[in-house]
């Protein structure tokens, strides 16, 4: 089974953009919108935090309460939209669930939905890029191959379908984790967060694995929703977690936000 190094994928978009950004004037400056406390979210967006300082792009974090309604977020969005010091702006996705996602999102202008998931977004997604540049990387015939992706949300999994149409995939995405088209996938997307959902008794011989979710099981450590133990001798290519499709999604980013500095010149 071949592994998927997203570090080295991600080290090298990195090292790219910090040179880049070292020659220009404006200095990137993106603004992170969190609700509550879900840990795996908070472990994700201090990595970003990381991995900008060390590029030169400064990240502004603001927190809300689990409490807070969605009026309140969106008012912070559309201060944000017009700030022209700011180049991008993103909503740290879960969401608790009271709040309407879909029209949370939507407040964010496209030059700064740097996410990528608004309907009229200049971006892709940095997940979705990270996913392409996996699957390019499993050194397989990807053509007329059958996908499908286990998603826990419609605004993803309509935004990974158009995504990957566009460059030739047809793809089923699942909110049913006991669908069959799960054993019969030749490439298995999942973007969960169900701690070793897959195993090997769920997957076909000669799988493409490509790993997206993340659960945080103890302060620090943080498991994917396919279990690498269980497919190892059955599947073909696996993007691991932690390692894989993170790193690489956090690079993309970031990419993203020193794209939209064109765009507040």
């Amino acid at each position: 089974m071949l592994i998927f190094n997203g570090k080295k994928e991600a080290a090298k978009i990195l090292w790219d953009l910090k040179k880049r950004i070292q020659k220009t004037k404006v200095k990137p400056k993106l603004a992170v919108i969190s609700v509550g406390k879900d840990p795996a979210s908070e472990l994700f967006v201090r990595n970003k935090k990381r991995a900008a300082k060390e590029i030169g792009i400064k990240v502004i974090h603001y927190k809300f309460k689990n409490s807070t309604k969605g009026k309140r977020v969106i008012e912070k969005i559309r201060d944000l939209n017009k700030s022209p010091s700011f180049n991008g702006i993103i909503v740290q996705l879960p969401l608790p669930k009271k709040l309407k996602t879909d029209k949370i999102i939507a407040e964010i202008r496209p030059q700064k939905d740097i996410d990528g998931f608004g309907k009229k977004t200049y971006f892709q997604p940095p997940l979705i890029s990270a996913i392409l540049i996996a699957l390019k990387s499993s050194k397989k015939n990807l053509k007329n191959r059958k996908i499908s992706a286990l998603v826990n949300s419609d605004i993803f999994g309509k935004t990974l379908k158009k995504s990957l149409s566009k460059e030739g995939f047809k793809i089923n995405y699942l909110k049913n984790r006991k669908s069959p088209k799960i054993k019969t996938a030749d490439i298995l997307i999942t973007v969960l967060g169900v701690p070793k959902l897959i195993k090997g008794t769920m997957i076909k011989k000669g799988v493409i694995l490509v790993d997206a979710g993340i659960t945080l099981i103890k302060k620090n450590k943080i498991v994917g929703d396919i279990d690498k133990e269980s497919v190892k001798n059955k599947a073909a290519f696996l993007t691991p977690v932690p390692g894989g499709i993170g790193p690489l999604t956090i690079a993309y980013l970031l990419k993203n936000v020193y794209s939209a500095v064109k765009y507040h010149e």
